[in-house]
């Protein structure tokens, strides 16, 4: 057990070094990303003007802006930029043979190196993110949420990492049957950026659904991606509901962490590899 551990906190250790080496873009990275919210302010005042309304389904103009700062948050932890289309690119050039014969599990060492990334990520952007929430603290009109609110939003951002990380790793293993995801990621791409709630709250949906469908977007997986985590810190999921909402996503954590695992043993049952 203790040879186990040291062997993952050594690769742990290693993908953050290698990190710190070749990652110096995310400060400048991270202020870019958030350039978009000047458009957003313009839009949603004249959203809010033109309708002559204080709240759209219980949101206030400032409530949407400050969503949005935090689904950048939030899609920070959740997004997994080249994990997928990385394994199915493994699996097409062969180089996945080497966690067939090397004592090193794939989808662990895929998630210390996912994990190692956001570490580095945040210490290294920290800054930028506390200046940009500093400048747009008026948006913030309810002020700090309670400490246990505070912990719910911490823990939907450690499952949304887990959700987003087993979810896209799942469609990479799609490789061991189809070799390219592309059109694949491609769609995914398309409802994660609408389902997620990244678009707009996902509250907004409610009157366009029809009713057989509404129950299917209530407990779908990508608006715990984004939409989630961020209502959760605005305090426009409470209570019971706000229960509710961790749980299925912690279950949705466990559907897709169990789908990663048995599409790689099956997907390693038919692999062939050839050459050196």
């Amino acid at each position: 057990m203790y040879a186990r551990v040291l062997t993952w906190w050594t690769i742990l250790r290693i993908c953050i070094e290698e990190r710190l080496v070749y990652r110096g873009d995310f400060v400048l990275g991270t202020l870019m990303r958030f350039l978009p919210i000047v458009t957003q302010v313009f839009l949603w005042t004249a959203v809010f003007q033109s309708m002559g309304e204080g709240t759209i389904r219980g949101w206030t103009r400032n409530d949407v802006i400050a969503y949005y700062l935090l689904t950048m948050v939030a899609r920070a932890f959740s997004s997994m930029p080249g994990l997928a289309s990385g394994i199915a690119q493994q699996i097409r050039d062969g180089e996945i043979k080497k966690f067939l014969i090397q004592p090193i599990d794939l989808i662990g060492f895929l998630l210390l190196a996912r994990i190692a990334h956001k570490l580095v990520y945040y210490g290294v952007a920290i800054g930028p993110f506390a200046l940009v929430f500093y400048l747009c603290r008026d948006y913030f009109t309810a002020g700090w949420p309670p400490v246990e609110v505070i912990a719910a939003f911490v823990l939907s951002l450690a499952m949304a990492f887990l959700l987003g990380f087993f979810l896209e790793a799942a469609m990479g293993m799609v490789g061991f049957w189809f070799l390219e995801v592309s059109s694949l990621l491609f769609v995914y791409m398309l409802f994660n950026f609408f389902f997620s709630g990244h678009m707009f709250p996902l509250d907004f949906l409610t009157d366009f659904l029809p009713g057989w469908l509404q129950p299917i977007a209530h407990y779908q997986p990508l608006q715990y991606l984004a939409y989630f985590p961020a209502a959760v810190f605005l305090q426009k999921i409470t209570g019971p509901e706000l229960i509710e909402g961790l749980l299925v996503q912690a279950a949705w954590v466990v559907v897709f962490a169990v789908a990663c695992r048995v599409a790689l043993k099956r997907g390693f049952r038919r692999y062939s590899g050839y050459g050196g």
